[in-house]
């Protein structure tokens, strides 16, 4: 098993209710899920392999919650990264070198017997967990944009947030209001993505999964 460790910005955006049930072992909102994330890699390593600075993604969905699984998934990888950083994004983010269900990676390819090609795009991110804003743009794929739930009343920005102790994708994360737009070149499209949940997290992990701090 190769050594990695990662400590990562992420912003996602899926087609659930804010507050998204599968967090809470719940069916997701609409019996789908349908999700696009980014990432931001700070700091990090493969192996030898320096990652930091480097950015990657992906666009997942299921016919039904995760766990049930016949979902499919393709990677995107910043075009601005080497041979080598590329090996070591695309092998963690398909959950390879991890310990078994150690990881959320590692949970959706697991759940995706599907996996498209693996691309490398321009990505451009800005995310801020939070101010609960944030925005991506990933060249022919899909742009993602993030804000602050609204208080239906006042329409003042609202704050929420998750905590998972013994989660593999997150262990706290800021809910905002996302909507993905997939361009149509895109293999998998997100039609459902409009106003839907998003969440903003801060994590680190390697090889054996999140590490708590």
């Amino acid at each position: 098993m190769t050594p990695w460790q990662l400590d990562i910005t992420q912003m996602q955006n899926c087609n659930c209710d804010f507050g998204c049930p599968c967090q809470y072992t719940v069916k997701p909102t609409h019996g789908t899920c349908e999700a696009s994330i980014v990432y931001e890699i700070h700091s990090g390593f493969y192996g030898d392999t320096d990652l930091s600075g480097t950015k990657a993604g992906f666009i997942a969905k299921w016919p039904g919650a995760i766990y049930e699984g016949n979902g499919e998934i393709q990677l995107v990888i910043d075009e601005n990264t080497t041979e080598e950083q590329r090996k070591g994004i695309e092998a963690i983010l398909s959950g390879k070198d991890t310990d078994e269900m150690a990881t959320g990676w590692y949970i959706f390819n697991a759940m995706c017997p599907t996996k498209h090609e693996t691309i490398y795009r321009k990505i451009d991110a800005t995310i801020n967990q939070e101010e609960r804003i944030g925005s991506a743009k990933v060249e022919g794929m899909f742009d993602l944009n993030v804000k602050p739930l609204a208080n239906p009343v006042s329409g003042m920005p609202h704050r929420a947030a998750m905590a998972l102790p013994n989660g593999q994708d997150f262990l706290y994360a800021e809910v905002a209001n996302g909507t993905t737009i997939t361009k149509d070149s895109s293999i998998l499209q997100l039609p459902n993505n409009t106003n839907t949940h998003s969440q903003l997290s801060r994590n680190k992990m390697n090889n054996h999964g999140m590490i708590k701090e």
